[in-house]
């Protein structure tokens, strides 16, 4: 037992010498790494800083990345704007961007805040021929707002009470007689002439419309409709009142006739078109009035359609509808028109009471121009990184590959040139020492030996504190050997000069 203790004992000294070898072993092969990657940081630190400075610049001026808060203009409360605005809002908040809905009362003011910079909106929705009847006669009206798309039909709905039509338009037409060679019976009311119906807007005289705010947008297109048919608008009594008083200021019978261009998913058009006593004015010069004005289209409210159980509307109807169309800032950030458009397809390209699914959003009857990044969108769908990367990364790449390319196809060439400098810088230490070592060399037996001698213990010296990386040591090595060759003549030189002497 004593003997295999003391055994332990002379056997720990040689492990903590083994320890500590180790442990200088691989001090000094860390500090060789490390002075190899200092040398090599200090060599291409410049092309480093280069494409640096230059990914920096490109950024700067690309600006890829978009603001994170953007400000929509909707319209008034609870209307089919506002829903289509929190439903976009919704769509962007998955990708970090933060809707400011902003209520308005329609489309010119939404249109009037896109042309002030002073408002901090940068995007509206706006009905097709505000533009028209804002700017008519400007051909540069638009220059500084951009589309985005047309979104959808916005159906002109003018909806009028059946009493009204029989106090205002008075008796119902004389009865047609039945034909000929019936029972004999006397001649009976057709039924179709039980009441009295408005299809022009000509009849319209004495009536009280209500057209909706001036902001809306409604009015104007109302003028433009009541001026095709030549009629004066002080022959009728139009009213200026909000959706929901102009609602009930018409139910009550305070007006009989109101106008509203909204979409069919407006709660106030559903109500109506479901209110017993209100009926819907049939537009059956909607082809012509199209014609006339080219922001008009016409289209038509199939039977049925609102309720097929009770088989409401009982027949076809005409309607004449402008484009809701989305607007931008010209100056809006580039990746947000792809993101809103993006939106616009998910929110807008569904079937509805106008449309087959896909027809909407798209480049037709735009007043204004359309933005690229939109056309590109509307085109060929979504980029094809923003598919399998998040969209903050997808949208950086897309924007900044061609810069990159750039960089990269200069920075190669250039590239080439680090190695050998890499190469330089390390055997620059070793090889300057050789100049030193000539000069002594060639001094040999021209000055005294102990001056060389004391000369070349000083070179041997700071050579010996030189530190190269481990693929450099041959040359390192090289040059020991070559002071140790001229000590040697030295040496030679030395003993020769004393077996000459007295």
């Amino acid at each position: 037992m004593r003997h295999g203790r003391c055994y332990a004992a002379a056997r720990q000294p040689d492990a903590a010498r083994a320890a500590a070898v180790i442990v200088r072993t691989m001090t000094r092969m860390l500090r060789h790494t490390l002075l190899s990657l200092r040398d090599l940081f200090a060599t291409a630190g410049p092309f480093v800083l280069l494409t640096l400075a230059l990914l920096a610049g490109a950024y700067w001026l690309l600006d890829p990345t978009p603001p994170k808060r953007m400000v929509l203009a909707t319209g008034p409360e609870r209307s089919d704007y506002a829903e289509f605005g929190a439903r976009y809002a919704k769509l962007l908040a998955r990708e970090g961007i933060r809707v400011e809905l902003r209520t308005t009362q329609g489309a010119a003011e939404n249109l009037a805040l896109l042309r002030d910079p002073a408002s901090g909106v940068d995007v509206a929705f706006v009905q097709g021929g505000t533009e028209l009847t804002q700017a008519a006669g400007d051909d540069h009206a638009g220059a500084d707002v951009v589309s985005l798309g047309s979104l959808f039909y916005v159906p002109v709905w003018l909806f009028y009470r059946e009493d009204s039509a029989q106090r205002l338009l008075g008796a119902p037409s004389a009865a047609r007689p039945a034909p000929r060679g019936g029972s004999g019976n006397a001649a009976k009311p057709h039924l179709l002439d039980k009441a009295p119906v408005l299809d022009r807007l000509s009849q319209l005289p004495g009536w009280r419309v209500n057209v909706g705010t001036a902001g809306s947008g409604v009015p104007m297109l109302v003028q433009r409709l009541l001026e095709a048919n030549a009629l004066d608008v002080s022959t009728l009594t139009l009213l200026h009142e909000d959706q929901t008083p102009a609602t009930v200021a018409f139910l009550d019978g305070r007006s009989d006739a109101m106008v509203l261009a909204a979409a069919p998913e407006s709660l106030f058009v559903q109500m109506l078109l479901r209110t017993p006593g209100v009926r819907l004015f049939d537009f059956a010069q909607a082809e012509a009035y199209a014609r006339r004005f080219a922001f008009l289209s016409p289209v038509t409210l199939p039977r049925g359609i609102v309720d097929l159980a009770s088989d409401q509307p009982p027949h076809d109807v005409h309607l004449v509808a402008p484009t809701a169309m989305l607007l931008a800032r010209e100056r809006t950030h580039p990746a947000l028109l792809q993101l809103l458009t993006q939106a616009a397809v998910q929110v807008h390209g569904e079937p509805g009471w106008f449309q087959r699914k896909g027809d909407f959003p798209n480049t037709r009857n735009s007043e204004f121009a359309l933005a690229p990044e939109a056309q590109r969108i509307l085109r060929d769908g979504p980029p094809w990184l923003q598919r399998y990367l998040p969209f903050w990364l997808a949208n950086l790449v897309d924007r900044m590959w061609v810069v990159l390319i750039s960089i990269v196809a200069v920075l190669i060439p250039l590239s080439r040139v680090v190695p050998p400098l890499y190469q330089f810088r390390i055997r620059s230490r070793v090889f300057r020492w050789y100049g030193q070592l000539r000069t002594l060399e060639q001094a040999i037996g021209r000055r005294p030996a102990a001056e060389l001698r004391g000369e070349l213990d000083a070179i041997e010296q700071r050579v010996g504190q030189i530190v190269v990386p481990l693929s450099y040591a041959d040359e390192l090595y090289a040059l020991r050997g070559h002071i140790a060759l001229v000590r040697a003549r030295l040496g030679d030189a030395d003993a020769g000069r004393t077996h000459a002497g007295p």
